[in-house]
């Protein structure tokens, strides 16, 4: 588990002794008892109970640390779904607004390397039996 220092950095000037306590106790000791839970099952549980809450800027902070802990964007989908139906309806929507957000990267690789299939390697064997044309079409 990586150190983390988002108390410290965010409101250290304002309130030491509670980034001290997000950052020593909470994530330096709650969080790091992997033997416990697993840091991909703690994000599950955070994200159900910040979702469940509706704070979303917490929410959002989760979501990108499960992602780290290894929560796919389609399982985090599936997540707030669920939640969807105890939690209430529109905080899932926002809550999906989020996902789209922290998963974006994602979307932008598969379009940019060409799907799921990947895009492969040029075809320069036989490039030279395709032509590329454009048609340009004038609306009158």
């Amino acid at each position: 588990m990586e150190k983390q220092t988002a108390g410290r950095d965010n409101l250290g000037k304002l309130a030491p002794k509670f980034a001290e306590l997000n950052d020593d106790i909470l994530f330096g000791e709650i969080w790091s008892r992997e033997n416990e839970l697993s840091l991909r099952d703690r994000s599950m549980i955070t994200i159900a109970a910040l979702m469940s809450l509706g704070l979303y800027p917490q929410l959002k902070s989760h979501f990108i640390l499960g992602k780290k802990h290894g929560i796919t964007k389609s399982e985090a989908v599936e997540i707030v779904t669920q939640l969807a139906f105890y939690s209430g309806w529109p905080k899932a929507w926002s809550a999906f607004s989020l996902l789209e957000e922290v998963y974006e990267e994602e979307n932008e690789k598969k379009e940019e390397h060409g799907g799921c299939f990947g895009k492969g390697e040029p075809n320069v064997k036989f490039a030279k039996y395709f032509i590329r044309k454009f048609v340009f079409k004038t609306i009158n």
